[in-house]
């Protein structure tokens, strides 16, 4: 019988359709040539020889004279970086002015390569940057939200093939923001305890939804994930901030992020994810309640109308078995 669960922190709803079930090696992508990318472009405005094309760095990390990480304004924004703030209300209509920041993480110098298939070291250079601009950005008045996230493959949404990642800082908080915090603060006020601490301990406990557990991380798949190796990284220590995470703590989360990465990479054959850092707003650095996390969301099912017109989702594989999955699959020592 299909069976319907919650997931307490969202509160989303989704419905596991046993009858519609799929084995997790049903989501193997098919393998497709035009993967096979050169290690360089000449055109690619994210090689190495065409720096001058985006302007200028608000940070970089080099090696000598060779970057290894870059931090560059989106060419096509969407939010202005120039203006002030701006709120109207008409009527029932609400306005604000569209400032704020959007630039993009060049990941890596080669063309070819992804998070799954570079060096640990490689990986802790561009949490590093979602963190040094996570300081500097949030020093801007205007700004109340930052969104961190990374868009790899066509239907991921991603238009240029080069490693890279985005930063978008914005001058509201995004109603998906409050009804989480929303949530996160009734339950502390209920219990007195993090709902995200509360949530990591039951899993550790099960252990049947866990990937990957690190020194300072654990990987794991939401008991009502709403699509199949839907997966959730919580740092161990409580931490609302991302950008309050110590640099031990960034090397974990690279290792952590990579290894997550590879599997599915190798598991399912590069399927296009989606991931993003989900934080507090800029105007708080630490609470009781909530804890930051960084959630993939691998695109191996398509939602339709049931998902635009109920709001839930029909995951057709049990969280359990993708990660199962994930835990059995073997990634090669290059």
């Amino acid at each position: 019988m299909p069976e319907l669960r919650q997931n307490v922190i969202t509160k989303d709803w989704a419905i596991f359709a046993t009858e519609r079930a799929k084995r997790p090696h049903e989501f193997i992508r098919p393998d497709r040539q035009n993967d096979r990318l050169p290690a360089h472009k000449p055109d690619c405005p994210f090689c190495p020889g065409n720096e001058d094309f985006l302007g200028a760095e608000p940070f970089c990390i080099r090696d000598g004279d060779r970057w290894r990480v870059r931090v560059v304004p989106n060419k096509y924004p969407a939010l202005s970086a120039t203006g002030e703030r701006i709120r109207k209300v008409e009527g029932i209509h609400r306005i604000i002015s569209g400032v704020g920041i959007h630039e993009v993480i060049v990941e890596h110098p080669r063309h070819d390569l992804t998070p799954a298939l570079m060096s640990i070291e490689d990986v802790r250079n561009i949490l590093i940057a979602y963190r040094q601009r996570y300081i500097d950005i949030r020093k801007d008045p205007r700004i109340e939200a930052i969104v961190i996230f990374k868009n790899h493959g066509e239907s991921a949404g991603t238009s240029i093939e080069h490693p890279h990642s985005q930063i978008a800082a914005i001058p509201v908080v995004p109603h998906q923001f409050r009804v989480r915090i929303d949530e996160a603060i009734r339950y502390f006020d209920d219990t007195g305890e993090c709902i995200f601490c509360r949530n990591l301990r039951d899993e550790l406990e099960s252990q049947e939804r866990i990937v990957l557990e690190s020194e300072h991380f654990v990987a794991f798949i939401p008991y009502a994930a709403l699509s199949p190796f839907h997966l959730w990284i919580y740092p161990r220590r409580h931490v609302s901030s991302f950008d309050q995470s110590t640099d031990a703590e960034l090397a974990d989360l690279a290792y952590t992020l990579k290894t997550v990465l590879a599997k599915l990479y190798y598991g399912l054959n590069n399927p296009d994810f989606n991931y993003t850092i989900r934080s507090i707003p800029t105007d708080e650095t630490y609470t009781d309640y909530f804890h930051w996390y960084l959630a993939i969301v691998p695109r191996v099912s398509k939602s339709a109308g049931f998902e635009i017109g109920s709001g839930m989702y029909i995951n057709t594989s049990m969280p359990e078995d993708s990660a199962q999955f994930l835990r059995d699959v073997d990634i090669p020592v290059l």
